[in-house]
C-alpha cells in the first residue's frame, strides 16, 4: 500500500469489505493527503480536487458527479439537550447529483443540497439547500444562472492556458 495513488487508497478505503486493508488506507490517506473520508454511500464518480487536502468528509451520501476541492468539511452539527436527555439533530450531509464544493466549504449536519448546486468557496451551510442554486456566506443562497457552469465543468482548460492568461494579466499591470 506504501506505493499506492490516492484514487487506489480512495477505492480500498470507500468500498473495501477488508476492515484491515480499510483501516490501513484510512491511516495513509490523512498521513500522504491529510484528509479523512467517511461516506456511508459515495458514488465512484465523485471526484477529489488536489487529492482532498485539508478535507474533513463525514457524509450519509455523495451522488454522482459530485466534486468536492480542498479544505472541505462535510460532518455533523449535533448538540445534547441536557433537558431532554438526548441528541438533537443528527446526521451528516447529503450531496445530490452533480454537486461541487468550492474551497474551504463548511457543510454541517443532517442537510440535503440539492442537485446541480454549487456551495461557494468558504460557505458555512447547516440548512437544506435546494437543487440549481449557488449557496454562498452563512446559509444564503440564490438560483444559479443555466447559462453558466461554475468552478468545474470538463474539459478543463490546461494549465498551460492558465498560465498564458496570467502572464498577460501581468504584462498589463506592470504597465498601468
Amino acid at each position: 500500500m506504501e506505493t499506492m495513488t490516492f484514487e487506489e487508497l480512495l477505492e480500498i478505503n470507500c468500498y473495501s469489505k477488508d476492515e484491515s486493508e480499510k483501516a490501513k488506507a484510512v491511516e495513509l490517506l490523512e498521513k500522504w493527503f491529510g484528509c479523512e473520508i467517511q461516506c456511508e454511500q459515495i458514488d465512484r464518480s465523485v471526484l477529489f480536487a488536489h487529492h482532498a487536502r485539508g478535507c474533513t468528509i463525514v457524509a450519509a451520501k455523495l451522488s454522482q458527479g459530485v466534486v468536492i476541492y480542498q479544505n472541505v468539511t462535510l460532518g455533523s452539527n449535533m448538540r445534547y439537550n441536557n433537558i431532554q436527555n438526548n441528541w438533537e439533530n443528527m446526521g451528516s450531509p447529503i450531496l445530490a447529483e452533480n454537486v461541487i464544493v468550492a474551497d474551504g466549504a463548511k457543510i454541517l449536519g443532517p442537510v440535503t443540497i440539492g442537485k446541480n448546486t454549487v456551495v461557494g468557496a468558504g460557505a458555512i451551510i447547516t440548512k437544506d439547500i435546494p437543487e440549481n442554486s449557488i449557496a454562498f456566506g452563512v446559509n444564503q443562497y440564490k438560483s444559479k444562472n443555466p447559462a453558466y457552469d461554475l468552478v468545474f465543468k470538463q474539459p478543463m482548460p490546461s494549465g498551460e492556458e492558465i498560465i498564458e492568461v496570467d502572464r498577460q494579466r501581468i504584462r498589463e499591470f506592470d504597465n498601468q
